[in-house]
Formats: structure tokens, C-alpha cells, sequence
């Protein structure tokens, strides 16, 4: 049995519901000498209406307690955080992580609760945050259920199942359908389905009974079952059944979790609620048969009853719809269960066990309720879980020695590894290598006579920041106008930071001295494609045939293509900036240097721009 260790233990259910394997397993250990944290159920769905109860439950409890925190018994603390119950939202994902996380790191630190196994029941998101966000020495996952059959978004809860799968160190598993599902994402599966508190049971005197008040007066037979009231009933089943026997009274105890509507108005069919686990032996020994009425889904298909060895172990008789683990259980152990597969047989079948009389196949339902005992459960458990520590602390100390061999196995290709990449950095930003790649980007032409010249604004271009490069862009445009190579203007981008990109570019050719009427703005444009389109509309309305086109240097490739192919018509002398700050390539370009020629932000500006060539010509702009 573990002992002297630290458990957070992340539940599928809250502390205070019906006791199940949950309790049973983290009270054990506790009992061991381990300290357990036990955090109650964050969910898997969306809260409904029916779920407001619980909710208020959990706010009482987080009010009574410390920040949430409370000692049930001797090393057992259990944790009912705040949650907002939305679990597939990423705002709220990241709200209850500062809510969750941060409160639960305090409480471990407080208590020196470090280095936890976690043990986690939930295959949920708010499973992989806690885990990966607390320093832990192993990942323990029991999955009991098939969770994914719960929730309004399956496809995410499975894909966090896989994850959570993928770095479990053990997995526990409550069937074999499970087991088999778990086995695609990691080899350590083992079956282990709930057991049953053997002491609790036994602990009942059958011929002394203490007959609880609220069953003692309702008539005989009395058909017993024990647990949660959930969705998962064949509530249709008990209804045909109650009225067409009216002598039987069929008994539910537990807390009711869904609509009971179809049987509350039944004469015979009694809700007593939820009941003390140590007082569940006497309601079932006041059972004279136990029913299993489950519905047949896809989430039943993988659900081993936990009550079936509570009432095993009572001796009593078990009538069960046709369960896949039910029907497993059966083979095992001598078809002790009765099952009916439909109204019919599992009428029958209570008619047969209310007729049976023999103390030898009850003897028997005791024995095979003794080899599922939680003891024996979770000693078997603990050994698992002991290997994997092991393995664990073996893997941490031979760590020096696997580095070495690994280095020493594989260094060649290493050293391979290395000389190609310092080669390749070498040529990125030590030689002329990208510059020249870059040479087909740019056109440079002499500027010529025309009517108007053109400047296209930078936006965040090539450099990715807004407001790089249009000074330049306008400061040669302004150059060129001086110097009587048109009269007019046009400034052409559609591009706000603070102002809009073209009132700018005119405020500052008017501050050089263009007057404002030989300037046109053109203020549309989003993109390098749009700013051709604009631009040639303005053309056309002056009916300008030729002009000079302004950009950066590994820009104008892409310019010149799409005017070849929205305006043919047109004369375009191709004349970039003459020096760009952000490209800013050295006077002369070596092949062997010491310093760098280029930079990072240089080649992302060249790849930006062949990028943007492959683009439109996808879209049909070239």
C-alpha cells in the first residue's frame, strides 16, 4: 500500500454525494499515512437547471470553509473551488485558471504539499492545466466512464483524453471497452473496476436487523436499488413494470439528479433519497431482490455498476438489464446476475428470484462480493502505481549516464547537424547570398517626363510596423517634382494608424514646399493590388497616360505585375527610393565577412515580398 505520499486527487464527483469508489480510495490512503487532496467535481458539461442544488452545495461549502478548503478526517482535505461551470469556453477557461490555479498553488504551498502524485478521475482541460502547472512525480488516471458521452462538446474532451492519456505514467480502467480505448494512446492500462467496502457491509447484523423508519412500512416485495437518480434509468421499464404489479413497491435511494416525473405519481414506487453510506446495508437488506434498470447507451456500454457488490454482498438476488460489463461480470463469476434483456424478461426474472430459496447461491454471492473487496482494490492499485514510481526515480538517476550514451551514440550525426547549420546561418548573415535572391525583386529605371507621379505608402508593408517608409517614399517623390518631372502628385494608400497614411504623406510634401493643389490623394487602397486599381481610376478620369512610379526597392516586382495586368495601357518608369533605411544593405557586398550583411528583419521583408507574388498570383491579380 502507498504510504508518506502527497495525492491530489481530481473527482468526478463532490465529497458529499453518494459514496463511491472516489471516497473509498483517497479515505484509504489517507487512513495509510498519505496526505490527500481532494478536489471536488469541475464538471465535463455545462450546468443545467437540475444541477442549481449542487451548485448552491458547493457555494455553502466554499463559504464554510477556508478559500474553499476544508479537513474532512486525519490527511484528507477536500477543495471545492468557485468554477464558472462553462468548460469549453476559453475565456472562462482562462478565468478559472487564475481562480483555480492560483488558490490551489497557495494552499500546496502553505502546506508544503509538494511534489503530489495526481490522481485524476476527469480527462478534462482543467485536468491538463493543474498538471501542467503543478511540479508533480507522477500522473494516475482511473477512467471510470465514458465522459465523452456527457458532455455537449465530445470532440474536445476527447482530444484532452488523448492528451491526458499520453502522459499518464499508470492508467486504470473500469472495463474492458475502456481499457481497450485507453490502450491506443498508452500501454499501461490495467482493469480495475469498483469494488465494495466489505467492512461496511458485514458490519450489519442481518439476524439482529435495524430496519430503517422510512421503508418499514412499505409493503413487501420490496425491489430495492441504491445510488445516483440519474438519466441513465429506464424510468419507462420501472413504470411498466410498477403498473402492471402492483403488489411490488419499487425502492430508490439516493439523491434524485434528473426529471423522476414518469414515477412520482406511482403508488408503488417510493423515492426515499439519499441515505448515510453507512446506512446503506440496512436498506438493502429490507430489499427482497436489487435491480440494475440502466438504459442501454453508449455511455452505459462502458459502466461497471458499482452497487452490484453492494448487494453481493447483502446476499440479495440482482436482476440487471443487459449491461456489456454486467454480462462480463456473468461470465466470471457463475451468471449470478438474472438479466433481462426487455420488459418482458425482466419482469420474469423478478418473478424468479422472489421465488428462490437457497442459502447456498447466496453464500456465493457473498464470496465473489469478498474477491471485489476495496482492500484488495487498492493494494493491487498501489503496487502499480509503486513500479512507476520506481521506474520514475531509476529514469532520474541514470539520467547522466543515457545523456552520455545517447551524445556519444549519435555524435556524428550531431557534428554533421552542426556544420550544416552553422554553414547555413553563415550564408544567411554572413555573405551577399539573400541580397542577390533579392536582385530579381528590384526595378530601378531613370526618371523620365511624365504626368503625374505616383507614391504608394508603406502601411506596415515589408517591416510589419505602421509608418516605416513613407517619408522616404515621399521625400524622392517630392525630389522628382522639383526637378520638373511632373506636376502633380498622387499619394495612394488606404492605411489609419493614428491619422490616415495620405493626409501625412501631403502634410509633409506641403512642409517641403509642393502646394496643395498639385496634390491628389487617393485613400481606398488596402493592399498593393487595390492601390494599382485606385491609382489607374484617377488616371483615367485625367486621361494620364504616363507616370513615375515610387515605392521600396523589392517592392516594384510586384507593382510591375499588376499593372501589366490592370493597366496595359499605361507607361510606368519604374523608380524606387534611392536609399531604403529599413533594407539599408551594405556598400559592398562580400562573400567572406566577419559581420553580419543582413538581418532578420531584412529577409523576412524579401521573403514577405516573393510571398506576396505567389499570393496574387494565386488570386488571379498577376
Amino acid at each position: 500500500m502507498l504510504t508518506n505520499e502527497n495525492i491530489i486527487c481530481i473527482s468526478s464527483i463532490d465529497w458529499d454525494f453518494v459514496w463511491q469508489g472516489h471516497q473509498e480510495i483517497m479515505s484509504t490512503f489517507a487512513k495509510n499515512g498519505n496526505r490527500v487532496l481532494f478536489i471536488e467535481n469541475t464538471g465535463v458539461r455545462t450546468l443545467v437547471f437540475h444541477d442549481l442544488p449542487r451548485l448552491k452545495k458547493r457555494i455553502v461549502n466554499w463559504v464554510k470553509s477556508v478559500k474553499g478548503f476544508r479537513q474532512e478526517m486525519d490527511n484528507l482535505y477536500v477543495f471545492s473551488p468557485i468554477f464558472f461551470p462553462f468548460p469549453y469556453s476559453k475565456i472562462a477557461q482562462l478565468i478559472n485558471r487564475f481562480l483555480f490555479l492560483n488558490t490551489l498553488k497557495k494552499w500546496l504551498r502553505i502546506t508544503r504539499f509538494s511534489n503530489p502524485i495526481i490522481w485524476t478521475f476527469l480527462p478534462t482541460q482543467t485536468t491538463l492545466n493543474l498538471i501542467n502547472n503543478i511540479e508533480h512525480k507522477l500522473v494516475v488516471y482511473y477512467s471510470i466512464a465514458d465522459f465523452a458521452q456527457l458532455t455537449n462538446n465530445p470532440k474536445k474532451l476527447k482530444e484532452t483524453e488523448r492528451q491526458l492519456l499520453r502522459i499518464s505514467d499508470v492508467v486504470f480502467a473500469q472495463g474492458e471497452e475502456i481499457k481497450n480505448r485507453c490502450l491506443e494512446h498508452n500501454q499501461n492500462v490495467y482493469i480495475f473496476p469498483f469494488g465494495v467496502n466489505i467492512e461496511n457491509f458485514l458490519s450489519f447484523s442481518c439476524d439482529n436487523p435495524n430496519v430503517p423508519e422510512d421503508i418499514k412500512n412499505i409493503v413487501t416485495p420490496r425491489l430495492g436499488y441504491i445510488g445516483g437518480i440519474h438519466k441513465h434509468i429506464d424510468f419507462d421499464l420501472v413504470k411498466t413494470l410498477a403498473k402492471r404489479n402492483s403488489k411490488w413497491s419499487f425502492v430508490f435511494v439516493g439523491p434524485v439528479q434528473t426529471d423522476i416525473a414518469k414515477l412520482q405519481h406511482i403508488e408503488n414506487v417510493h423515492f426515499l433519497g439519499k441515505k448515510e453510506f453507512t446506512d446503506l446495508p440496512a436498506y438493502v437488506n429490507s430489499f427482497d431482490a436489487c435491480l440494475i434498470p440502466y438504459l442501454l447507451s453508449e455511455y452505459t456500454r462502458t459502466v461497471y455498476p458499482t452497487k452490484i457488490n453492494e448487494y453481493l454482498v447483502m446476499k440479495k438476488p440482482v436482476v440487471s438489464t443487459p449491461l456489456p460489463e454486467v454480462i462480463k461480470f456473468n461470465n466470471e463469476n457463475g451468471n449470478l446476475v438474472y438479466i433481462g434483456k426487455n420488459d418482458a424478461e425482466f419482469e420474469e426474472q423478478i418473478n424468479k428470484v422472489l421465488k428462490e430459496d437457497d442459502p447456498i447461491i447466496a453464500q456465493l454471492r457473498l464470496e465473489v462480493a469478498k474477491k471485489n473487496s476495496w482492500p484488495q482494490r487498492i493494494e493491487e492499485m498501489s503496487q502499480f502505481i509503486g513500479r512507476a514510481l520506481t521506474k520514475k526515480e531509476s529514469e532520474k538517476l541514470n539520467w547522466q549516464e543515457q545523456m552520455i550514451t545517447f551524445y556519444w551514440k549519435y555524435r556524428k550525426s550531431f557534428l554533421k547537424v552542426g556544420v550544416t547549420l552553422a554553414a547555413a546561418f553563415y550564408l544567411l548573415f554572413f555573405s551577399p547570398l539573400i541580397w542577390y535572391l533579392a536582385k530579381p525583386l528590384e526595378i530601378r529605371e531613370k526618371p523620365k517626363r511624365a504626368d503625374a507621379i505616383v507614391v504608394l505608402a508603406g502601411g506596415v508593408g515589408e517591416s510589419g510596423k505602421a509608418g516605416e517608409g513613407y517619408e522616404e517614399r515621399v521625400e524622392t517623390g517630392v525630389m522628382l517634382y522639383k526637378k520638373g518631372y511632373a506636376q502633380d502628385l498622387i499619394f495612394s494608400s488606404g492605411y489609419v494608424f493614428v491619422f490616415k497614411e495620405p493626409d501625412v504623406m501631403k502634410a509633409l510634401a506641403v512642409s517641403l514646399g509642393v502646394p496643395e493643389n498639385h496634390i491628389i490623394l487617393e485613400k481606398k487602397a488596402g493592399n498593393t493590388h487595390q492601390n494599382v486599381v485606385y491609382v489607374n481610376e484617377i488616371l483615367n478620369q485625367k486621361d494620364w497616360k504616363r507616370l513615375i512610379l515610387i515605392t521600396s526597392p523589392f517592392h516594384m516586382r510586384r507593382v510591375s505585375l499588376v499593372f501589366d495586368k490592370i493597366a496595359p495601357d499605361k507607361e510606368v518608369i519604374y523608380t524606387p527610393i534611392t536609399y531604403s533605411y529599413y533594407y539599408g544593405w551594405p556598400r559592398k557586398l562580400r562573400w567572406f565577412s566577419m559581420h553580419k550583411q543582413i538581418t532578420t528583419e531584412q529577409i523576412r521583408g524579401i521573403m514577405h515580398e516573393y510571398i506576396g507574388i505567389l499570393y496574387y498570383w494565386w488570386k488571379g491579380y498577376l
